[in-house]
């Protein structure tokens, strides 16, 4: 897989750091999960890679493993719910799960997860850890957050992202940022990409309506706060089979070459939103 993807510009992941006094990160080989805290509670978004770091890096960005009950899942992708597999080393054991009741139908075997337009099937993910169910439009109180799921189907059938205390947008792997703005994610891993547009479309025209302009987070391709660049392709959808134009600079060779992410940057530097590329 890695070396499939070198060189195409498909996936730039966010260094394991800090983005404001809210949103924490880790990277993951070419996947982000993230740490939302207020008022001493934190919630973790997507657990990532079954990754052999993942608690090292935790402490580069000072979050104890023991404090996480409560982890919101956009998909069941492996990527984005690895830590909390069966066969993982239990660092989240107690956590509760927060999974949309449609997207749980993969965990419950009634649904079988597939990519490449439906021609390959991906193994059944199994997961022991106590979840909660989520409806479209729920709004959670958890300790004080506040988080509003919304159904984006199309990666998957019952993806969902977070919209939390209206200023912060979890997208998991509904938008891909490219050099020129957001698009849908990658074509080759979605179920349906006629869906996944529709889904993106709905999505900016609901922020749109309510006159929310929040910080939007994506699993592969980082954050921004310009809703301009987040929502510039809605009818589009990116496409994995080839080196992404106009040429991005900032985005790395290998996205799994993990050198540049260490415990030094974690602690000193912000990372910053991703921008359009000039031409």
């Amino acid at each position: 897989m890695a070396l499939k993807f070198r060189g195409k510009e498909i996936f730039k992941p966010l260094n394991t750091g800090v983005i404001d006094s809210h949103v924490k990160c880790i990277r993951e080989f070419i996947a982000n999960i993230f740490f939302y805290t207020k008022d001493g509670t934190t919630i973790m978004i997507d657990a990532g890679y079954n990754y052999e770091r993942l608690r090292e890096k935790m402490e580069w960005i000072g979050i104890d493993p023991s404090e996480i009950q409560h982890i919101l899942i956009t998909h069941q992708d492996t990527d984005h719910v690895g830590a909390v597999e069966r066969d993982s080393d239990g660092l989240f054991r107690d956590a509760t799960l927060y999974i949309g009741e449609v997207e749980n139908r993969y965990l419950t075997k009634e649904v079988r997860r597939k990519v490449y337009g439906g021609w390959y099937k991906l193994p059944y993910v199994e997961i022991d850890n106590r979840r909660a169910l989520l409806k479209d439009g729920q709004v959670l109180d958890i300790e004080g957050i506040k988080v509003e799921c919304i159904m984006v189907p199309g990666h998957t059938w019952g993806h969902m992202v977070y919209l939390i205390d209206d200023a912060y947008l979890f997208t998991g792997d509904t938008i891909w940022f490219g050099p020129d703005g957001g698009r849908s994610f990658l074509n080759a891993l979605a179920e349906d990409n006629r869906l996944s547009i529709k889904s993106l479309a709905m999505l900016k025209e609901l922020l749109r309506k309510r006159n929310l302009y929040p910080m939007v987070i994506t699993g592969h391709t980082g954050w921004s706060d310009d809703m301009d660049f987040v929502f510039a392709h809605t009818d589009l959808v990116c496409n994995a089979s080839k080196r992404q134009k106009p040429h991005d600079p900032k985005a790395p060779y290998d996205g799994y070459d993990e050198s540049d992410d260490t415990r030094e940057k974690a602690g000193t530097v912000r990372l910053e939103k991703a921008l359009p590329v000039k031409r």
